[in-house]
């Protein structure tokens, strides 16, 4: 089982990654930077902000604290990108740092302990503290994809009224040890 628990965090960040990627590519530029109201973030406000947040938190992530100096997270809650071009080159940056940092760990890594503005976490617990920040975000991101595109929304998972033919075609299989996104 040696790097089962790095391999499986590395299979559900790039499953997260994906359905934010087909989401942004379901969808324009001016759509992007839609938001129901303006106490809401647009889907382009929240890309930016993970971005932020992985740039901060994976550069140096052994050695440096999570929350770098040269962050301005309040500045990520504005919206500043000129193009969906320039946007996806962002969300791409950030998801790269991500991987970068994570995939070279090993076991004995989990361990350690690193910080987030000075609080202490294992290696362990700082990614899954990231993991379930960027599942929020990019759920919240799906959903208002899913709104914008309204009957025009391509299904990102088992699409409503096809529970039954997924399950049959899942059950058809031998039970055997794999990860849910390897299918995708």
């Amino acid at each position: 089982m040696e790097g089962a628990y790095i391999a499986g965090t590395v299979k559900q960040f790039k499953y997260y990654k994906s359905l934010g990627d087909k989401t942004i590519s379901q969808l324009s530029f001016s759509e992007l930077q839609w938001s129901p109201n303006v106490e809401s973030n647009s889907i382009a406000i929240m890309v930016k902000h993970i971005v932020g947040n992985m740039l901060s938190r994976w550069t140096h992530f052994l050695t440096e604290d999570g929350e770098k100096t040269w962050r301005n997270r309040d500045d990520e809650f504005v919206d500043s990108y000129n193009s969906k071009d320039e946007l996806l080159e962002a969300w791409h940056n950030g998801w790269d740092c991500l991987f970068e940092a994570i995939m070279p760990l090993n076991e004995i890594d989990l361990e350690k302990i690193i910080f987030i503005r000075n609080q202490g976490h294992t290696v362990t617990e700082a990614i899954n503290r990231q993991l379930a920040h960027y599942s929020y975000h990019v759920g919240q991101i799906v959903f208002l994809g899913k709104l914008i595109k309204g009957s025009q929304w391509q299904s990102l998972s088992i699409p409503k009224g096809k529970s039954t033919n997924y399950n049959q075609e899942k059950f058809s299989k031998p039970k055997g040890k794999r990860h849910f996104t390897d299918d995708l």
